[in-house]
């Protein structure tokens, strides 16, 4: 795939790209609404109440890829789906997902371990077979849902607004956006709203080092699922994905989150900062095969032909004559005598 050009275009160019960015954000609006309410419908209807998260994301992620393929096409005359989700071809793809969802579970890991020293974890197990299938049907709603909400934060409308303010001014936009959107969740805070701004520098970090969704579509899932499924710990104040593992943190606030989670907790803050820094060092190789541009040759060409005066002194020169250049050391001398002073 071609380097992702963050160069803001011109003037003209720069209108057409906020229109564009303006257009989709309005499509991933409507898109959650006709989503949540066809899942819903279908729920009801079949007696699906455990699979409608699961329907939900799946209906969002169809209608985003229907409305950002139309958008790109539109736009650009032609475009694959691929272009327009964010997810190009590309021989790292499984990789760079295994190197996000590792990371997303390394700081669950590390938000959750100084509670467990603490003594403010409280665990109770399911084991009835409803418990497994519930988890494996929350691993898929967390994996579809994990992929819609990059493509609708980090996928077409964050590209765009790259395009017309920048990378720095979209980043900072679409951090704000992500965390103040998760202000209407359960028991939310300032701090989580806080962090999960926090969390999405992370996940722009992790696509501006590759320029594609496979790395931060894997974190966010590695994410969600440690900290619902494994942990069984709410996860930004939903507690639907506990099933087998429930678990209840009791204890400060500044570590455990409340009934929001690890994700309302000051903890949590300190460890995204480091994660960043982590994040930053595994994508080196990334950011180096995906994100600079290419080498075009340039300067003065080197395969001219020289001036025609030229190669006519050179074919009328005579060839200089050999010249032996003798030692200036005697070569009787032994290499072991002394110099005379």
């Amino acid at each position: 795939m071609p380097a992702f050009d963050s160069t803001p275009p011109a003037r003209s160019s720069r209108t057409l790209q906020l229109a564009l960015f303006l257009t989709s954000v309005a499509w991933v609006v409507c898109s959650q609404a006709l989503a949540g309410r066809a899942a819903r419908g279908i729920a009801m209807r079949f007696d699906f109440a455990s699979g409608e998260f699961l329907l939900r994301a799946v209906f969002l992620l169809f209608l985003l890829a229907v409305g950002f393929s139309i958008l790109q096409t539109i736009a650009h005359g032609s475009g694959s789906l691929r272009e327009a989700l964010g997810l190009p071809r590309r021989p790292t793809a499984g990789r760079e997902w295994a190197v996000g969802a590792s990371i997303g579970w390394g700081i669950v890991v590390l938000s959750v371990v100084p509670m467990a020293l603490a003594g403010a974890l409280h665990i109770s197990v399911w084991t009835a077979p409803r418990a497994f299938w519930l988890a494996i049907l929350n691993l898929a709603a967390i994996a579809v849902a994990a992929l819609a909400e990059e493509v609708a934060f980090r996928g077409y409308p964050y590209r765009r607004l790259i395009e017309a303010i920048g990378p720095a001014g979209a980043t900072i936009a679409m951090s704000i956006v992500f965390g103040l959107l998760h202000m209407f969740n359960p028991d939310a805070t300032w701090i989580s709203v806080l962090i999960t701004m926090l969390a999405g520098l992370l996940l722009s970090v992790a696509w501006l080092r590759t320029h594609g969704l496979w790395l931060a579509w894997g974190l966010h899932f590695g994410w969600n699922a440690s900290m619902g499924v494994l942990f069984g710990l709410p996860v930004s104040g939903i507690t639907n994905f506990s099933t087998v593992i429930q678990t209840r943190a009791i204890g400060r606030t500044w570590l455990t989150g409340g009934d929001y989670g690890p994700e309302a907790a000051f903890f949590t803050a300190l460890v995204l900062l480091m994660a960043i820094g982590v994040l930053v060092r595994v994508t080196r190789d990334y950011a180096w095969y995906y994100t600079h541009p290419p080498i075009v040759p340039a300067g003065y060409p080197m395969d001219v032909a020289p001036p025609e005066a030229h190669t006519a002194m050179e074919q009328q020169a005579s060839p200089a004559s050999l010249v032996q250049i003798l030692p200036t050391t005697p070569q009787s001398r032994s290499v072991e005598e002394k110099p005379n002073p």
